[in-house]
């Protein structure tokens, strides 16, 4: 479904000042079109009405905005200008709005605009570089008008802090439209027992916009079924080329691996997939067990690819893992299974699905007897995430039941690890493991979390502002 990112972009200015100071105007429009050149970029769209710089114009702007369906708007404070040009604008549009205020320069030269001579061309640069004095008036209308809203104090040109502030911004924008226009696939059913991890579909969908679809295990047997000998052998090309493909793997098991990932694939077009979580005990019909015991390296690629699959029908972990993919984070299924309290590190991993993308190395392919608590047998994935920064992020249901995002940052350290086939790896939080456990127990939430490489807590958080959702940081 459609998912680029619309944002309104509006400079303020005074149109009593036109006449007084010829230049001025278009200077200051000069200032909203370098703002609109740095927002722009891949999968967004820019909505750019320009100056605005009367009431008349104000409302003219706000239903414009509202007919254009922009997702967040930029206001650039340009120079002074009246409250009554901003107000009517953020009231009709209804969406989260962002306010620059950003100086032309880093510092007015003084001694230059002091020998300007001419009082009248003095007071047009002064007006020129005063994008700070509106701010206290824009926020005192937005704070008795009930609208929050957000600032970015910086420089329009090199200002690698504030333009970072604001490609967070839009970072966390871009996720908000792509969790709207993203449709989740579950197939099977939850496993039974874990109580923690029964999520409300409607409750996802109202959150995030997304769209559910369910689906049947027997669509994809019978999707198996129609493989052809030649898109089997193109796949098994595939797996060799993107996992360590291990010697002791049976040949019958990456076979049965490959027609279920090609099926797959299938699945994933025909539904307009962009995730899935999925299980399933075939009890009774042995080509359903084969099909879901066959599942993992088909998933892996989807994951590894930008279509996370979380196992145990996660509902809740597999929108944590889009929300880290959209990121560019990744997103891989894991969950903390032991402490190593001589390293100080929490040890996290777990079955089927991995992300080859963000793997230490070249993800392993392994052959398993048995998948513990689960029917069948046949290959699995072993990856370590990259060592350096970390993410951890969890969708985790707050007071009341309101959705709420959980995340920590951490690093990725060296170390062994378990060779069981699973994806493992070694987390150091700054504080500590014993206080990460702590806190972030602290806050319930299901026993799944999402990893992602990089540190991207600000922008987590940002993404819960524009969602109205909290977000909880334990490390």
């Amino acid at each position: 479904m459609p998912s680029s990112l619309r944002i309104g972009l509006f400079g303020i200015g005074l149109d009593a000042y036109w006449p007084q100071f010829p230049g001025l105007k278009s200077r200051l429009e000069g200032y909203v079109g370098k703002v609109a050149g740095k927002l722009a970029r891949p999968g967004v769209e820019i909505v750019n009405l320009g100056l605005i710089d009367n009431p008349d114009q104000a409302f003219a702007a706000g239903h414009e905005f509202r007919r254009q369906d922009v997702d967040l708007i930029f206001l650039h404070v340009t120079t002074y200008a009246l409250s009554s040009t901003v107000l009517p604008v953020v009231l009709r549009a209804k969406v989260p709005v962002i306010v620059l205020n950003l100086a032309p320069v880093p510092a007015i030269d003084y001694a230059k605009f002091n020998a300007l001579g001419n009082r009248t061309k003095m007071t047009a640069e002064w007006l020129a570089n005063c994008s700070a004095c509106a701010m206290p008036e824009i926020a005192n209308v937005f704070r008795r008008a009930g609208i929050g809203f957000h600032q970015i104090n910086g420089m329009l040109g090199n200002d690698p802090l504030c333009w970072g502030e604001v490609d967070a911004w839009v970072e966390a924008g871009k996720v908000v439209a792509g969790m709207q226009g993203n449709r989740l696939g579950l197939m099977g059913h939850y496993y039974s027992g874990m109580l923690d991890i029964y999520a409300d579909l409607t409750a996802q969908c109202a959150t995030f916009g997304t769209h559910i679809e369910i689906l049947e295990v027997d669509e994809l047997t019978a999707l198996r079924r129609e493989v052809t000998p030649a898109a089997l052998k193109k796949r098994l090309r595939e797996f060799n080329t993107v996992f360590a493909v291990q010697p002791d793997c049976a040949a019958d098991d990456l076979n049965e691996a490959a027609r279920t990932s090609v099926a797959l694939d299938q699945l994933v077009a025909t539904h307009r997939l962009g995730s899935l979580a999925y299980y399933y005990k075939g009890t009774g019909i042995p080509e359903n067990v084969t099909t879901i015991a066959s599942i993992i390296l088909g998933t892996s690629l989807l994951t590894g690819r930008g279509v996370p699959v979380a196992g145990e029908y996660e509902v809740k972990n597999v929108q944590a893992m889009k929300i880290m993919s959209l990121f560019g984070a990744g997103g891989s299924f894991t969950e903390y299974y032991a402490m190593d309290f001589k390293e100080d590190v929490v040890l996290m991993g777990h079955d089927g699905p991995g992300h080859f993308a963000i793997a230490q190395g070249k993800t392993k392919v392994r052959s398993l007897g048995i998948y513990h608590g689960k029917n069948g047998h046949g290959v699995s994935v072993e990856m370590a995430v990259k060592h350096g920064p970390v993410t951890l992020l969890s969708v985790i249901e707050a007071a009341g039941g309101k959705l709420a995002l959980l995340y920590a940052e951490a690093e990725a350290v060296p170390g062994p690890i378990l060779q069981i086939g699973n994806t493992n790896s070694r987390y150091r939080f700054a504080c500590g493991a014993r206080e990460f456990v702590k806190r972030w127990n602290a806050h319930g939430p299901a026993h799944h979390c999402a990893v992602g490489v990089g540190h991207i807590g600000g922008k987590i958080d940002k993404l819960a502002t524009l969602l109205g959702l909290e977000a909880a940081r334990v490390c």
